[in-house]
């Protein structure tokens, strides 16, 4: 069930939904209408010709002819927010052409992913030379493992007090060789654990100490049970094909609880967008984890605070977490699983793959206090928040202090809202990012 809070967690941007709050207006759509699959309309824009905008609901996935380059445009989002407000004003009858074949063309393309997940995967033109080629690849890697074991080994014999910003510059070399040797993704550890040198050293000797696993998991690679085999694969920053995934991965169809969406620029035109999904029946928790790329944005769309029937595809992982979709439907508002205690269920993740640098968290029946900090308080437990006090005081004046139903994210330091109900199976209050 969309809402206006829903459909505004959906833009790239503030600017974006701004935008699209100002073209809410009959005047400027002079084509509107709906049915139980698709919204579309014809935005009049600066030219002669009106923008065909069009969203499947189904996703909602969003299409439009305008030239932007953000995904939803303002045009998509503006249709949606004036589909929840004036749904009435929407005519049926059958949708356009141009309605029909895309949405024609999205099944297809639907029914060709299923059917490719489904077929055997064929054989590598000279699967010889691409196991030479991976062999390789591993014996560069498991040489700069043993490197950086011993530089580890000496900068530990040094003690941490010797540690300084002047360091820096000596890591980031160490992160530089791991880079050329074919692990981006232990670099990637080395340069977030130099970003804490001198400020929080606790948290360095957590990271290095997390090096140092990989390390020795790294020595004895062949001996791990398969699923720690890819989970370490996964940290090197390796990454396993879409194709694989979809032909062997493990499959579960399951009516998913969709508790939060998280959407953050990595780099310069690199977004990264984080779904969390609970199984109402399975139990499991699953991250859809996707990246867009120069502002073009994501075709997809989800709202946090809704159920979707859908098939999940899990990556191969002693704690299996990220996930790819097959074709999902939203079937309602959530009603918000109850759950054993998270602790526990992080816990087991975290022994499984200590190398997971997010967990997905519901904190039930959380009260917001402010001591030193925000913090969530349920259960006999505080979470300290990473939450920007605008957020926290507007979502204590919405809901006057009583207790919330909270879903984001932990990092092993503090826990991040992303998603806040005042009461279970009615639409999310609050959500990070909307406007």
């Amino acid at each position: 069930m969309l809402t206006t809070d829903s459909v505004l967690a959906l833009a790239p941007d503030d600017a974006s939904a701004r935008a699209a709050r100002g073209l809410v207006s009959a005047s400027k759509w002079p084509l509107r209408g709906a049915d139980e699959a698709a919204v579309w309309g014809e935005c009049q824009g600066s030219g002669s010709k009106p923008y065909q905008t069009q969203v499947d609901l189904a996703g909602p996935a969003f299409r439009c002819s305008c030239p932007s380059r953000k995904f939803p445009c303002k045009h998509g989002l503006a249709l949606l927010l004036m589909k929840v407000s004036e749904g009435a004003a929407f005519s049926g009858g059958p949708p356009p052409a141009w309605v029909t074949e895309w949405l024609a063309s999205r099944a297809e393309k639907a029914q060709k992913q299923e059917a490719r997940a489904g077929a055997t995967t064929e054989a590598p033109a000279d699967p010889d030379a691409a196991a030479r080629r991976e062999a390789q690849r591993w014996q560069r890697i498991e040489a700069a493992g043993t490197d950086l074991a011993r530089w580890l080994a000496d900068q530990l014999s040094q003690g941490l007090g010797a540690l300084n910003p002047a360091a820096v510059a000596a890591w980031q070399t160490t992160a530089a060789r791991l880079v050329d040797a074919q692990a981006p993704g232990l670099a990637q550890r080395v340069r977030e654990a130099a970003a804490h040198i001198g400020a929080a050293p606790e948290h360095t000797l957590a990271r290095l100490g997390l090096l140092q696993l990989a390390c020795e998991g790294l020595a004895r690679r062949q001996a791990l049970p398969a699923a720690e085999q890819a989970d370490l694969r996964t940290l090197l920053g390796w990454p396993l094909d879409r194709a694989d995934v979809l032909a062997h991965g493990t499959r579960q169809a399951d009516r998913w609880c969709v508790l939060a969406v998280a959407q953050d620029e990595r780099e310069p035109k690199l977004t990264e967008r984080r779904v969390w999904l609970h199984g109402h029946t399975s139990g499991r928790r699953a991250l859809l984890l996707e990246h867009a790329f120069a502002g073009k944005g994501f075709e997809q769309g989800w709202v946090a605070g809704v159920d979707v029937d859908a098939t999940l595809v899990f990556y191969p992982s002693a704690a299996p977490l990220r996930a790819l979709c097959e074709a999902a439907v939203v079937v309602g508002v959530t009603s918000l699983p109850c759950l054993q205690d998270e602790w526990q269920l992080m816990a087991a993740r975290v022994a499984a793959n200590p190398f997971v640098p997010l967990h997905p968290m519901l904190w039930r029946d959380a009260v917001l206090v402010q001591a030193g900090g925000w913090q969530a308080v349920a259960g006999g437990r505080a979470l300290p928040l990473a939450m920007h006090d605008d957020d926290a005081w507007a979502l204590q004046a919405r809901h006057g202090g009583q207790p919330l139903q909270l879903a984001g994210e932990w990092d092993g330091r503090r826990f991040a809202p992303l998603t806040a109900w005042g009461v279970p199976g009615l639409p999310p209050l609050w959500q990070r990012g909307a406007a």
